[in-house]
């Protein structure tokens, strides 16, 4: 054997582990069927600009630990997510809040807000929500579910709202004052120069195979090295030997414009379900102070801008697969698979697609280093 370890996917837990494994002296080899390292972190410089190649990713955590570790590979600037969400010609605040309900309802006090959201529940009546759109509308009023809820969540699940199961939202982030910060987190971030950064330097000194399909040479990989850590579907790594689990894909159109400032905001989210894309990302607002904007105090004379249009795609073989869903007949189905890779001596699955979970970064980075912890 060559190798101690083969892993399957270049992405952040990949990357982690395989960092982890460098330092307690192990033989790695990564492996990726993309042409780049960084998995759906990926980001690369167009016209000067940090893009996002999958979406935006904004780093957000309460753990100091997971704080301490990711800022061992890059500086973070002090972006904090403020999405707009937009419905028809109307423009709202996210997270639900003071601001939002200020310009839904023209009220200014945080009693006020309290009054109406409570009275549409109680006029809605739902003891004992069905689906996803009573669960809301008995969190939240039907104006707020109607208005910002309802035409996205059915576009990003390629689902009408009554068809989806209640517990998809088990809550709803309702504040009662005037702050636009998405993320309750402590910690918050964007790397300045983009993720690709991290995870090159955490593959330093490992050898990494790009454009390499570990199903095309799966024997000749797996007799390489003495265990594999699979980053890729898991029902995929079994052949789909009792079916495939369901996952939702992403479809991307990135256009370079001749503009310094298109949208004002990172992330405006379009919430009417006639629209097909749910969000519009304009890079450069990533880049704290340097978005332009400010009039003659801007700091970025750049006078382009590049954006990003975001279509929720359903999933099908050969598709990207980007996260799991995550129902009861699906998680049902995972469990079987689950069972099996428990019992499997030389294999380590993880990830959102190794897992089935739908994880952010911070959590990505956290189950890593566990995993490193319990098998290095």
């Amino acid at each position: 054997m060559k190798y101690d370890y083969l892993i399957v996917g270049a992405g952040l837990f990949g990357a982690i582990f395989a960092h982890e494994a460098g330092k307690a002296g192990k033989r790695v080899l990564v492996i990726d069927r993309r042409d780049h390292i960084g998995g759906n972190i990926y980001t690369k410089e167009v016209e000067g600009i940090q893009v996002h190649e999958y979406g935006a990713h904004i780093f957000h955590t309460s753990d100091k630990e997971v704080w301490d570790y990711i800022q061992q590979f890059a500086e973070f600037n002090r972006y904090t997510n403020s999405p707009v969400a937009r419905y028809k010609d109307e423009l709202y605040n996210l997270p639900f809040n003071m601001n939002t309900f200020s310009k839904m309802w023209g009220i200014q006090t945080p009693e006020e807000a309290r009054e109406m959201i409570g009275r549409q529940i109680e006029e809605a009546g739902i003891t004992d929500p069905e689906n996803l759109e009573e669960q809301a509308i008995s969190l939240v009023g039907r104006d707020i579910y109607e208005k910002l809820i309802k035409g996205y969540t059915e576009k990003q699940w390629g689902k009408r709202a009554t068809e989806l199961p209640s517990f998809i939202i088990r809550r709803l982030p309702v504040r009662f004052v005037y702050d636009n910060n998405y993320f309750n987190d402590r910690y918050q971030g964007i790397p300045i120069g983009g993720y690709t950064q991290i995870i090159q330097k955490m593959l330093a000194g490992t050898e990494v195979r790009l454009k390499t399909d570990f199903f095309k040479e799966r024997d000749a990989l797996k007799s390489q090295a003495e265990k594999i850590v699979f980053t890729g579907m898991i029902d995929a790594y079994y052949d789909y030997c009792y079916g495939e689990l369901e996952y939702r894909s992403l479809r991307f159109e990135t256009e370079i414009l001749d503009v310094e400032n298109y949208q004002g905001n990172a992330v405006v989210n379009y919430t009417e379900y006639e629209i097909p894309y749910t969000r519009i990302i304009e890079h450069k607002h990533f880049e704290y102070g340097c978005q332009g904007g400010y009039g003659n105090t801007a700091a970025d004379p750049n006078p382009k801008t590049v954006v990003t249009r975001e279509y929720p795609a359903a999933w099908e073989k050969g598709a990207e697969p980007y996260y799991p869903m995550n129902d009861e007949k699906n998680n049902t189905l995972y469990e079987k698979y689950r069972l099996l890779a428990e019992q499997e001596k030389d294999v380590i699955f993880g990830g959102r697609l190794g897992m089935y979970r739908y994880y952010d970064m911070h959590q990505v980075v956290a189950e890593a280093l566990r995993c490193a912890e319990k098998h290095l």
